[in-house]
């Protein structure tokens, strides 16, 4: 049996405020009992699924397609390595994208990314007579 712990242990445990805590649980995200006095308790496994938010989150994910997710996770136990491992492998397509997105965008700041201003000096090289500009608004060859 999976041992509980208050809010703010968990909070401390796992480095997101309570009022996170409290809000990823109103999402559906986590769950937590409810203690004779009212107060949360949560079960210590859900250290890991905190984790897993703020990794997803921090490759982007929204809290919707968290849910969906942790969704997959089963429902009659605890988590395991392979059950963690397979919900997370299939986003190493989409970090890979995201990193080269990030490099594109590094590698893009000192030239020019088609947003037609026209007033950094090189962009009459990279973009004479604002041609991105026919392409539509916005960064032109940052989007293509």
């Amino acid at each position: 049996m999976d041992s509980l712990i208050t809010i703010g242990e968990t909070a401390r445990r796992s480095g997101v405020a309570a009022s996170a805590l409290r809000f990823y649980e109103e999402r559906g995200l986590i769950a937590s009992e409810r203690a004779g006095s009212g107060h949360r308790r949560f079960p210590r496994s859900v250290l890991r699924r905190i984790a897993f938010i703020v990794f997803a989150q921090r490759i982007g994910l929204t809290l919707d397609e968290i849910g969906d997710e942790l969704a997959k996770l089963p429902g009659d136990r605890m988590p395991n390595q392979r059950d963690w491992s397979r919900l997370s492998s299939a986003w190493r397509t989409r970090i890979d994208a995201r990193i080269a997105e990030l490099e594109r965008l590094r590698d893009s700041l000192t030239e020019c990314i088609g947003c037609g201003c026209l007033s950094i000096r090189r962009c009459r090289l990279a973009n004479p007579d604002d041609r991105a500009g026919r392409a539509g608004p916005g960064p032109r060859y940052w989007l293509d």
